[in-house]
């Protein structure tokens, strides 16, 4: 699952997996919960959304049952290739 890097509130990266149906929100604390049954038309205004913490917290958490876990962490070279690649290069 891909991850989008985010700064809302306690959030830190969100990623949706459109074929399972599963959204998974990480945390700054490293933490992360995976929701399942999460449609892709809510990813897609969660994931535009200008204000994701309070839509997270009024449309995702009081909603769906989350399995809790941990968020993956990079490896260092990941983070250095991120740190070092052409701006615009994907």
């Amino acid at each position: 699952m891909e991850m989008k890097k985010i700064n809302a509130g306690k959030l830190r990266a969100i990623g949706y997996d459109a074929r399972e149906r599963i959204l998974r929100v990480e945390f700054d604390d490293g933490s992360a919960i995976d929701y399942s049954g999460v449609g892709a038309e809510l990813w897609r205004r969660f994931s535009n959304h200008s204000a994701a913490w309070s839509f997270y917290r009024d449309n995702i958490e009081e909603e769906f049952a989350g399995k809790r876990g941990r968020a993956a962490q990079a490896s260092t070279r990941s983070a250095l290739e991120d740190l070092f690649k052409t701006p615009g290069a994907e």
